[in-house]
C-alpha cells in the first residue's frame, strides 16, 4: 500500500506547456486544476516549427490521427545570400523532419487529448497568488464571476508565459537581454514562385527575410524591422516593401491574417523550482525563434517534469526525484537560447568579409551535408543527453553521447534509439522506442537470447516488487524482436552471460546502460529511487478495528 498527498496539481496556464502537463498528469491519475485567464484559446499562430521528437510526444497523447491531418511536412530549409542559393538542407531522414503545424493546432489536439483523459481547462480564472504551507500550497484564484476563493494544491506548475505570474510571486529573476531589432511577422496570402515546404531565409545586408508555407495555403513572412520603424507605421504597404527589397522578387502580399512587430528576448530564469512550484516553457526560458525551439522545448519541459510529478503524488518515488527536472531542462534551455543567438546573429551579418565568411562556411556545410550529423538530430530533438553526475556516465558513452561499440545504440542519459524492431504484443514493427511504455520504466534486457542467471535474477526481483512501476521486455537484438519477460520461458543458461541491460525511464532516456555482470547497480538504482513503494510494501499494514470493512490498495 502506498499513501498520498490527495490534493490535485494547480497548472497555471493553458498555452502548449500547460497542456501537456495537464494531459500527462491527468493520464497518469493524478487530477489536475488547469486554468487560464483568457476567456478561451488564443488563434493567433504565433508558433509554427514542430519537430519530430515534440510529434512523437503529441503521438503518445492520442493526436496521430490529428497530426495526419493538420500538418505541412517541410522538405528543406534553404538559404540565400543576396538572391542566390548557398545551402539546401533536405529532409531525406524522417527523424529529423519538421513540419508546420500551428500553435492554436497543437494547443486544440491537446485539449482534445485532456479532455479524453477526464480533465478540462477552466478559462476565465486567473491565479491571483500563492503561499507555500509545508505539504500544501495555498492559492488564491479569482473566476470568471469576479469572486475569488482559495483552494489547496500539492504542486504548481508555472506555464503561464513570458510574464509569469508564478515567476513573479516567487520573486525569480528572468536574466537576459532583448536584441537590438525588432521583427516584423505576418501570415498572409503570398503569390510567387516560393515552394510551401520549404523554409527560405533570405540573407541580406539590409536584414533577413524568412517565408514558409502554412497548412492553411497562406504564408508566414517574418522579417527584421528597419532601424526607427513604429508600430504604427507597420501594414500591408509596410511589410510588401520589405519583402520586396530582402526576397528574389515577383512576391505578392495580399490578404492578411494578421500583422505584428515584436521584439526579440532572450531569458532564462535564474530557478525553475521553489518548493512545490515550477517554471516551464516561456515562464522559465525565451528566446529568437531561430530554429523553431520554443513550442517544442516548452512541450518536452512539461513531459519531463509531469511524469516524475506524478510518481511522487502517488508515492512511489521520493521528492528528491523532482530536483533533476531543473538540471535536466536548464541544459537543454541554455543550449537552446545559446543556439538561437547564434543563428539570430549570423542571419543579421551585414558587414562583406563577415558575409563572405557566413556563406562559404554554409556551402561547405551543405555540400558535406555536415548539418545532418549533428545540428538537425538535434534540432529534431534526437539528441537530447541529459549530462548524469559521476563516472558513470564517461565510462558507458562517449564525449559527444555517442554510444560504445556494442552498446546497441543506447547512451546513458540519452533517447533510446529508434531502430525498428517487431513488437510481438502488438504483432507489428515499429520503432523501438514507440514500443516501450511510457507510463512506467522499462526494463530492456537486449542481446542475443541467451539470459544467464544475473539477467534472470534481476528480472524476477523486478517481477516480484516493482511490477507496479517498471515492466521487463525482451529485446533480441539479432531477431529485432520485443517481447515482454516470462519467467517460465527465461530460465537462465549456462555459458557466459552476455546480455545487456537499460533501465529505460518513461519519457524514453536511458537511465542507466550496463552489461548483465553489473545488474547490481540496475537493483541499487531502483531500490534508490522507487524506495518509497518498497518500504511500503515490506511494511505490513496495521489491523483494522472494522474486520468487515474494506481498505483501498494503491
Amino acid at each position: 500500500m502506498t499513501t498520498h498527498d490527495q490534493r490535485p496539481v494547480l497548472v497555471v496556464g493553458a498555452g502548449p506547456s500547460g497542456l501537456t502537463a495537464a494531459v500527462e498528469l491527468t493520464r497518469r491519475g493524478v487530477p489536475v486544476h488547469c486554468v487560464d485567464r483568457a476567456e478561451g484559446p488564443s488563434m493567433s499562430t504565433k508558433a509554427l516549427g514542430v519537430w519530430p521528437r515534440t510529434l512523437e510526444l503529441l503521438g503518445r497523447m492520442g493526436a496521430d490521427e490529428q497530426i495526419r491531418r493538420r500538418i505541412l511536412p517541410q522538405r528543406a530549409m534553404r538559404y540565400y545570400s543576396d538572391g542566390r542559393v548557398i545551402a539546401d538542407l533536405r529532409f531525406r531522414d524522417p527523424s529529423v523532419q519538421p513540419v508546420c503545424l500551428p500553435q492554436p493546432d497543437v494547443e486544440a489536439m491537446l485539449r482534445d487529448a485532456l479532455a479524453a483523459a477526464g480533465g478540462e481547462v477552466m478559462w476565465g480564472t486567473e491565479l491571483v497568488g500563492f503561499q507555500q504551507d509545508g505539504p500544501a500550497v495555498k492559492a488564491l484564484l479569482r473566476g470568471p464571476d469576479g469572486v475569488e476563493r482559495t483552494e489547496e494544491f500539492s504542486w504548481v506548475v508555472g506555464a503561464d508565459g513570458a510574464r509569469s505570474r508564478v515567476r513573479g510571486q516567487l520573486d525569480i529573476g528572468f536574466e537576459g537581454a532583448t536584441h537590438e531589432l525588432s521583427f516584423v511577422v505576418a501570415d498572409i496570402e503570398l503569390d510567387g514562385p516560393l515552394e510551401p515546404d520549404v523554409t527560405h531565409y533570405f540573407c541580406s545586408p539590409r536584414g533577413i527575410l524568412v517565408t514558409c508555407g502554412l497548412p492553411s495555403g497562406r504564408f508566414r513572412v517574418f522579417t527584421s524591422a528597419p532601424p526607427g520603424l513604429r508600430r504604427d507605421e507597420v501594414d500591408l504597404a509596410a511589410v510588401q516593401r520589405l519583402v520586396d527589397e530582402r526576397g528574389p522578387g515577383g512576391l505578392r502580399l495580399r490578404d492578411p491574417d494578421w500583422i505584428s512587430v515584436f521584439s526579440v528576448h532572450s531569458r532564462h530564469a535564474e530557478r525553475t523550482r521553489e518548493g512545490r512550484a515550477f517554471l516551464l516553457g516561456d515562464a522559465a526560458h525565451i528566446h529568437s525563434p531561430a530554429g523553431g525551439q520554443g513550442l517544442n522545448t516548452g512541450v518536452a519541459d512539461a513531459h519531463n517534469l509531469a511524469w516524475k510529478l506524478a510518481l511522487c503524488w502517488h508515492g512511489h518515488c521520493d521528492a528528491t526525484l523532482l530536483d533533476s527536472f531543473e538540471s535536466e531542462r536548464g541544459q537543454v534551455a541554455r543550449t537552446a537560447i545559446k543556439q538561437a543567438e547564434v543563428q539570430t546573429r549570423i542571419w543579421l551579418l551585414n558587414k562583406p568579409h563577415q558575409v563572405a565568411v557566413r556563406d562559404n562556411a554554409l556551402r561547405v556545410a551543405s555540400a558535406l551535408r555536415l548539418f545532418h550529423l549533428d545540428y538537425l538530430p538535434w534540432l529534431a530533438g534526437q539528441r537530447t543527453v541529459y549530462t548524469q553526475p559521476g563516472p558513470r556516465r564517461r565510462r558507458l558513452s562517449l564525449p559527444a553521447g555517442r554510444p560504445w561499440p556494442g552498446s546497441g545504440g543506447f547512451v546513458e542519459g540519452g533517447l533510446v534509439p529508434r531502430k525498428q524492431i517487431w513488437d510481438t504484443a502488438r504483432s507489428r514493427r515499429m520503432p523501438l522506442r514507440a514500443a516501450l511504455s511510457d507510463l512506467r520504466h522499462t526494463l530492456l534486457l537486449y542481446g542475443n537470447g541467451a539470459f544467464g542467471a544475473e539477467a534472470a535474477r534481476l528480472a524476477a526481483w523486478v517481477g516480484d516488487h516493482c511490477a507496479e512501476v517498471v515492466e521487463v521486455q525482451i529485446l533480441e537484438t539479432r531477431a529485432e524482436r520485443l517481447r515482454r519477460w516470462a519467467p517460465e520461458q527465461h530460465g537462465a543458461t549456462r555459458g557466459p552471460d552476455t546480455t545487456r541491460i537499460a533501465l529505460v525511464r518513461p519519457d524514453g532516456i536511458a537511465d542507466l546502460v550496463c552489461s548483465a555482470r553489473e545488474s547490481w547497480r540496475v537493483r541499487r538504482r531502483l531500490e534508490g529511487l522507487f524506495a518509497p513503494l518498497l518500504t511500503s510494501a515490506r511494511t505490513p499494514a496495521p489491523a483494522s478495528k472494522h474486520p468487515d470493512s474494506l481498505s483501498e490498495v494503491h
